[in-house]
């Protein structure tokens, strides 16, 4: 069974209050959920993983490394800040797609621009949750 990881970036686990105008109004939890049920019925195993800290995160892609065979990863504002991320994602052979919930180039113009983009195999924004299940079975073609 492919196992892939979910990673989170900072302030996602506040999704559900978060501008839901823009972020919509399930919890993180309930997306992990769905998604988990999702992938199990493909015989996908799925590992999340949520912080607000970018070493914790640079941490997570590198243990993943040894255990799953790509990562999904929404990094939050670190897309537009991190080198540091940007350039784990780039030195790893694990495929990582990074996904967006909103679309970065219909928000301010800061947003335009994803470091760690650069280093992903792709990314694909604006598509709400909807986003990680394309980048899963993308992922799941590639293993």
């Amino acid at each position: 069974m492919p196992r892939f990881l979910v990673l989170h970036g900072p302030n996602l686990n506040l999704l559900g209050k978060r501008e839901p105008d823009i972020y919509g109004t399930r919890t993180l939890a309930e997306i992990e959920k769905d998604l988990a049920e999702w992938a199990q019925g493909r015989g996908i195993e799925l590992e999340f993983r949520q912080s607000n800290h970018e070493g914790e995160l640079i941490d997570a892609l590198q243990a993943a490394s040894e255990r799953c065979e790509g990562a999904v990863v929404n990094p939050g504002g670190y897309s537009h800040s991190s080198v540091a991320l940007r350039d784990c994602i780039a030195a790893l052979t694990l495929p990582v797609v990074e996904v967006h919930l909103s679309n970065l180039h219909a928000r301010e113009s800061w947003r335009h621009q994803s470091l760690t983009g650069g280093a992903a195999r792709g990314v694909i924004g604006g598509l709400g949750e909807q986003g990680y299940r394309l980048a899963i079975l993308y992922l799941a073609g590639e293993s």
